[in-house]
């Protein structure tokens, strides 16, 4: 089974220069130098869409402010009467 993605990241394309910190000190390996140039002329990073753990490594590393957003992934929160493993209910707020 593959790994449910946590985070999803976010790539500025006017932003990045294409430096590739982000893409060499990402954990799960989910960002990759991508193959069209941008408008400078480099091959900015890109999200291949999976496995991100939302971390936010690439967040911090990147020298360029606006380049990269982290997003993480909201669990479904439970309901009052949602039934819990047991067969007991959960707890009323």
């Amino acid at each position: 089974m593959a790994n449910l993605a946590r985070g999803k990241v976010f790539i500025n394309v006017d932003e990045c220069k294409g430096c590739g910190l982000c893409v060499e000190s990402c954990p799960p390996r989910c960002l990759v130098l991508g193959t069209e140039l941008s408008a400078y002329g480099v091959r900015p990073a890109a999200y291949t869409g999976k496995e991100c753990t939302a971390c936010g490594i690439c967040f911090y590393c990147c020298p360029e402010p606006g380049a990269i957003t982290v997003y993480r992934v909201r669990k479904p929160t439970k309901t009052v009467g949602e039934l819990q493993p047991g067969g007991s209910y959960a707890a009323a707020l």
